[in-house]
């Protein structure tokens, strides 16, 4: 389906409302900006920044609800397994990072900018309770659409256990861009060594914990 004219100008906006608040965020910290300085800095009220985000931690991990929307599409395309659903996901996003990086001019800075926002991010507790309520959100929607796809019940432990597994992931994948982003500024090093520790992790819930911990 195309892009209408109203939709893509909406994207734009919240796409640079979202920039506003990542730089801002980045040099002055989470509490020391203000949704107003936002609107102030895109020529719009500060009612219209919360059209789009209905709160200040969610317009700063705007690129959680992104994820939630591939989630919800990936795993419902039930010829796509959901491990592979999920790589799918965490790939373009990883590529998303790594190629903004490569493409920024400025490599080390935009790395050090990465650094900053992970740093920032761990700082703040408002955010990181934000961001563990989305992915409890995450797990709830993984678990309804895995179980529609066998047929049972979102709270049974099949869809749970898989759901908890598939976003352990994503846990997996940050923490690794973390350790990486501490020793590497080369964009294609760094993916290589995240899509790495993500596919390790991967074959763990393909082949089960006793693959790494036999009994």
């Amino acid at each position: 389906m195309t892009e209408g004219l109203r939709e893509r100008k909406k994207r734009e906006m919240r796409r640079r409302l979202s920039d506003t608040a990542a730089q801002l965020f980045l040099r002055h910290g989470f509490d020391a900006f203000r949704v107003a300085d936002v609107a102030e800095a895109c020529g719009v009220s500060e009612k219209t920044v919360f059209n789009y985000f209905p709160t200040k931690e969610s317009l700063v991990l705007d690129q959680l609800e992104t994820t939630m929307s591939a989630l919800r599409t990936g795993l419902a395309d039930a010829s796509v397994p959901p491990v592979r659903a999920a790589l799918r996901i965490l790939g373009a996003e990883l590529t998303a990072i790594t190629g903004g990086v490569a493409a920024s001019g400025d490599p080390v800075s935009a790395i050090a900018g990465y650094r900053r926002f992970g740093e920032l991010l761990a700082a703040t507790p408002s955010l990181r309770a934000y961001q563990s309520d989305t992915m409890d959100r995450f797990v709830t929607v993984a678990a309804q659409l895995l179980a529609e796809r066998i047929g049972s019940h979102p709270d049974d432990p099949e869809p749970q256990i898989a759901a908890a597994a598939l976003l352990g992931l994503w846990r997996v994948q940050f923490q690794s861009l973390r350790r990486h982003l501490a020793t590497t500024s080369d964009p294609g090093e760094l993916h290589d060594e995240v899509t790495a520790d993500v596919h390790r992790a991967a074959r763990l819930i393909e082949n089960g914990l006793t693959s790494a911990w036999p009994s």
